[in-house]
Parts: C-alpha cells; sequence; structure tokens
C-alpha cells in the first residue's frame, strides 16, 4: 500500500487525457491529486471517474487551472468560491477527500510510529513572494519586464471577495484554525497546489512569476504542524528539497511538451509514503 502523488495533469490536453486512460489498476494505493487537473469540468469529472476506478482512495485540492472561469458556449460559469464549492461537491460525488472535508488519516504508522494526517488545503497567493523593494500595486509591471504574466489576472476571480488577496488571507486564517486543533502526537502530510516556501521556487525561465506562486504566511507550516511530507505542484519543476527533515515534494506532470509521453503518467506518481510507512 503506497500513497502516490501528482498534480498539474492538465487534461485540456488531447495527449494527457489519452495518457490518463493508459493509467494501470494500482489496487489498495491512496492517490493525492494537487491541482490543475482541468479548466472545464466534464475533463474534472473524467479525472475523478478514471483515478477513482484505479485507486482505493482519492485525496484533491484545486489550482488556479481548475478555478478559472472560461466562458464556454454562451454559458454563464460560476466564478470564484461558487465554481471552487461546484468542484468540491464533484470531487465528493466520486470519493475524493478535499479540503472542506476531515484530515484522513494514513492507516499504518509512520516511521517513528505516529499518527499521520494527510491534510489537503486550499491557500492560494498573495503576491508576497516579491522582493521586499517592490510595491503591491507594481508587481505586475515588474513581472512583465522579465515576460512574465499570469492569466489567473483575466480567467481567476475572486467573488465575492473583494481581491485574490482576500481570499488567500481568509482561507489560510481558517486553515490555521483547523489545524491548531491537531493532536499532539500526530505528524501531517501537507497538500497545496501552490508552494508553500519562496527559497524552494525555482523557474530559470520565468524567475518573476513568483507573486503568483504562494504565500509568506505558510513559511513555517512545516515546522508548526510537524510535516513528514508537503507536497504541491504548479511550477512544472519535479523535485524533492529537503527542509526541517521534511520533504517538500513538488509533483507536476505539465504540458504535452514537459514530459515524455512513451513513459505513460504511472512513471510520474511520486511516492509518498511507502509499504514501511
Amino acid at each position: 500500500m503506497q500513497l502516490l502523488a501528482i498534480s498539474d495533469l492538465h487534461l485540456s490536453h488531447p495527449v494527457n487525457r489519452a495518457a490518463l486512460l493508459d493509467i494501470p489498476d494500482h489496487g489498495d494505493d491512496w492517490l493525492i491529486i494537487a491541482g490543475d487537473v482541468a479548466e472545464r469540468l466534464d475533463h474534472q469529472e473524467l479525472a475523478f471517474q478514471e483515478l477513482g476506478r484505479r485507486f482505493a482512495k482519492l485525496i484533491w485540492v484545486p489550482g488556479n487551472h481548475d478555478l478559472w472561469t472560461v466562458p464556454r458556449g454562451g454559458e454563464t460559469p460560476l466564478r470564484g468560491d461558487a465554481r471552487y464549492q461546484a468542484l468540491v461537491e464533484l470531487a465528493r460525488a466520486y470519493g475524493a477527500v478535499t479540503p472542506e472535508d476531515p484530515f484522513l488519516e494514513w492507516p499504518r504508522a509512520g516511521p517513528d510510529g505516529s499518527r499521520i494526517l494527510i491534510v489537503p488545503l486550499f491557500l492560494l497567493y498573495d503576491y508576497s513572494f516579491r522582493p521586499a523593494e517592490i510595491e503591491r500595486a507594481e508587481v505586475r509591471r515588474w513581472a512583465r519586464e522579465q515576460g512574465a504574466v499570469c492569466s489567473d489576472e483575466v480567467w481567476l476571480h475572486p467573488d465575492p471577495f473583494p481581491s485574490r488577496e482576500a481570499w488567500c488571507w481568509a482561507r489560510c486564517q481558517e486553515a490555521e484554525r483547523r489545524l491548531a486543533t491537531l493532536p499532539k502526537d500526530c505528524r501531517t502530510i501537507l497538500v497545496n497546489h501552490w508552494p508553500m516556501r519562496a527559497d524552494l521556487i525555482r523557474i530559470p525561465r520565468i524567475p518573476r512569476f513568483t507573486p503568483w506562486c504562494g504565500t509568506v504566511l505558510t513559511d513555517d507550516w512545516h515546522r508548526r504542524f510537524q510535516a513528514v511530507a508537503v507536497v504541491t505542484g504548479h511550477l512544472h519543476t519535479r523535485r524533492t528539497d529537503v527542509v526541517d527533515e521534511c520533504h517538500f515534494e513538488e509533483v507536476s506532470l505539465g504540458y504535452p511538451r514537459q514530459w515524455q509521453w512513451d513513459r505513460g503518467i504511472d512513471s510520474y506518481f511520486r511516492v509518498i509514503l511507502g509499504n514501511g510507512g
């Protein structure tokens, strides 16, 4: 029995959708889906259907692409929190655990004998991953100077919150409240689409994309909430970093040009917990 993770499936691309169907059955393994499944709800449903058939349990968090409001066929699509709540209900319909559900306990003890709780989070970003001398009002201009732009500025609406920052702060406050109630004998696996530490972001092609990548509010959460691992996506830079003995796992698949099709998606699943714990 393993806990596996992947993010950024980007099922708007036919190659990625086709590869989803080739994933083999994983028996009693659990899968973390760390955001950016698709922009369309029918592609989201396809992911939950197909992955739900192949894994014993799904743990899901949203990414920015999942939250985009892109008009299609004259319909009036959901925006902001209403879009998020619709995604939560869709995930639940297929048995996936969401950031709105009780934390899920891994059925086996951790390497040190502790209980491990899987904590899905939806925290967004607040533009605080930027140089101290850059004012918030100047972030987009500063980013554009080196070609960094983010489509969230067009498609990711914060309704009913006045801004994406306000939505982020509300999400962080609620998550902290829930995390503060954790039993002292528990360790955690924190799951969020966006990185939880700015110092672990390495995107040399677009270094000024960082304002859309998280919030400084979560910098010490791995210590405060006794994390054995932090699972994130968003950057499309698969890697493992270790900080304070906590493993930070960036688990993106990415766009078709960013992964090897002949390997299949199955080879990109990251093992977070294995048979030994």
